[in-house]
C-alpha cells in the first residue's frame, strides 16, 4: 500500500464541535505542508460546545469567540455534520475505514460526584445539569429545579460555582437581556432564594476563582457578598502567593468588611468545609459539613484536614460543582480516575490513526483559549505521524475517494442530518427571534424544533 495519492487531500474527521474541535480544524486547514479536508461530527444539531451550552448567558464577550468558529466553518475544505451520534449512527471503525485520521474533541460531559450519603435525594443536583438547563442544552431542557426555598448551597470553589450563584441571584430584568433559555428565565423569575452559599473545601487562597468572576458578583446581581473576615484574614507567607491569588484575596477582603445591602439576596462564600452528608425526609432539607484546618506540606501543597467539628446548614437545594469528567468512548483506552483518554501529545495510546484534543485529552483545565495550544499540539503530532509513516494514509485516488460520497452515506444512516447550511438556518432563526426583545438570540432547545428549522420542515 502506498502513502495515498498526493492529489487527494488528507481526510480528517473531528468528532466534537466545541472550542478544541474548531481549533483543531483551524490548525489542520491553516497549515501548508499537506492539503487537508476536515469533516466535523457533532451529536447535537448545533455546534460550539460549551460556548453555546456552558458559558454563562451574561458573558456575551466570551461567547463572541463563536465568530472565530464561524469563519473556520466557512473554509472550502470544511464540512459540518450535526445530529450524528458516533457509536450509534456511525461506528468508530467506519470512521477510521474512511478517514486517514480521527480526532476526538468530545470534552468532559459528566460531573464528579461528592460520594456522600444523601447525594441522590431530590434537590441534590449537578451544576453541570443546571448550567445545561439554563443554557438550553437539549439534554437538560426538560429538567426542573426547586427554587422555592430560602437557601441554596453550591459545593465547589471554581468559576462554575460562581456562575451558578450569580445566575441564581441575578435580577430578572438583567437575565431577560441575555440568551438564557426561556424556560429557565421563567423559572428564575419566581426564584425565592434569599441566599446562595458557595462552599470550598480548602481556604480562600486555594479557591480557583478568577478575579473578574469575583468582581462580577455584586455588579451583576445587585446582591451582597457575605464572607467571614476570619476566613480571609492575612496569613504568614502571603508574599509567596501568586498575583492572581493576591488579587482575589484583596477583593474578598473588601467584601468581608463591607456592609451587606439591606433586603438584597446575598452570595455567601464559605471556606474550609467538606460536605459529609445531605439529609432530608424525601428531599433535601439540610447538609452537614466537616470543618477543616489547613496543612502545608514540605512541597508547599495545602491540604484540608478534618478538625472533627461539624456544621449543619438548612437548605432545599444542593448543587455540586466539583469538576467535570470525561466519558469513555467504546474501544478506546480510558483513565477513569482522571476522566481522560490516555495519549502522548494527543495520539491515543495503543491505537492507530486516532487522536484527542481538549478536555478529553488533558482534563477539564484552563480557559477557552487554552484549547488552541492543546489542539495545535495534537495536530502537530498527527501531521508528523503521517509524514514519517507512523500512520499510513488510505490508498485511494480522486475516483475512489469515499470522502466525496460521505454526505450520501451519512444521510443513509441519519436522514435528519444537519449540515452547515442547516445550522445557519437555526442561527438566523434564533437571532431573529431575539431582536424584538433586544436579546442576542432566543434559543431553540428541543431537538425536534431545531430539526424543523434546519431541515426547513416547519409548517407556517
Amino acid at each position: 500500500m502506498t502513502q495515498g495519492n498526493a492529489t487527494v487531500p488528507l481526510a480528517v474527521a473531528v468528532v466534537g464541535s466545541g472550542p478544541s474541535g474548531f481549533y483543531a480544524a483551524a490548525s489542520l486547514l491553516d497549515q501548508n505542508d499537506v492539503p487537508v479536508r476536515v469533516d466535523m461530527y457533532e451529536r447535537l444539531a448545533t455546534p460550539w460546545g460549551l460556548v453555546r451550552s456552558g458559558v454563562a448567558p451574561d458573558h456575551p464577550k466570551i461567547k463572541a469567540v463563536s465568530g472565530v468558529y464561524a469563519a473556520i466553518a466557512a473554509h472550502e475544505n470544511f464540512r459540518f455534520f450535526g445530529n450524528v451520534d458516533i457509536g450509534k449512527d456511525v461506528t468508530r471503525e467506519e470512521l477510521t475505514e474512511r478517514y486517514d485520521a480521527v480526532l476526538y474533541a468530545v470534552g468532559a460531559q459528566t460531573d464528579r460526584r461528592l460520594g456522600i450519603p444523601g447525594e441522590d435525594l431530590p434537590g441534590s443536583e449537578s451544576a453541570v445539569d443546571f448550567v445545561g438547563w439554563y443554557n438550553g442544552h437539549p439534554d437538560y431542557a426538560h429538567l426542573n429545579f426547586d427554587l422555592s426555598g430560602e437557601r441554596g448551597v453550591v459545593i465547589g470553589a471554581g468559576n462554575v460555582a460562581l456562575d451558578v450563584a450569580r445566575i441564581l441571584c441575578s435580577p430578572h430584568e438583567r437575565l431577560a437581556r441575555t440568551d438564557i433559555a426561556d424556560h429557565a428565565l421563567e423559572a428564575l423569575r419566581h426564584c425565592a432564594l434569599k441566599e446562595v452559599m458557595v462552599v470550598g473545601r480548602r481556604g480562600a487562597a486555594q479557591a480557583a476563582f478568577t478575579t473578574a468572576e469575583l468582581k462580577e458578583l455584586p455588579e451583576y446581581t445587585e446582591s451582597g457578598v457575605d464572607i467571614d473576615p476570619a476566613e480571609v484574614a492575612e496569613q504568614p507567607g502571603e508574599e509567596a502567593l501568586s498575583r492572581l491569588v493576591k488579587r482575589n484575596l484583596t477583593v474578598m477582603r473588601d467584601y468581608a468588611h463591607n456592609p451587606l445591602p439591606a433586603g438584597a439576596r446575598r452570595v455567601a462564600l464559605r471556606f474550609q468545609r467538606t460536605p459529609l452528608e445531605i439529609r432530608g425526609d424525601g428531599r433535601v432539607e439540610e447538609i452537614v459539613f466537616g470543618l477543616n484546618a489547613l496543612k502545608t506540606d514540605e512541597d508547599g501543597w495545602v491540604s484540608a484536614v478534618d478538625t472533627g467539628e461539624r456544621e449543619t446548614v438548612a437548605t432545599s437545594l444542593v448543587l455540586r460543582a466539583v469538576g467535570y469528567k470525561g466519558r469513555s468512548i467504546p474501544g478506546l483506552p480510558f483513565d477513569d480516575r482522571r476522566g481522560v483518554i490516555p495519549n502522548v501529545n494527543g495520539r491515543v495510546d495503543g491505537v492507530e490513526r486516532e487522536y484527542v484534543a481538549g478536555w478529553i485529552k488533558r482534563g477539564p483545565t484552563g480557559i477557552i483559549g487554552t484549547n488552541k495550544k492543546c489542539a495545535s499540539e495534537t495536530v502537530g503530532r498527527l501531521l508528523a505521524d503521517i509524514a514519517d509513516g507512523s500512520v499510513r494514509r488510505h490508498d485511494r485516488t480522486a475516483a475512489t475517494d469515499p470522502i466525496a460520497e460521505i454526505d450520501t452515506w451519512l444521510r443513509g444512516r441519519q436522514p435528519h442530518l444537519v449540515t452547515e447550511a442547516g445550522w445557519r438556518l437555526i442561527d438566523a432563526a434564533e437571532r431573529s427571534s431575539g431582536e424584538p426583545a433586544g436579546r442576542p438570540r432566543v434559543k431553540l432547545v428541543l431537538t425536534e424544533e431545531l430539526l424543523d428549522v434546519a431541515l426547513e420542515r416547519r409548517i407556517a
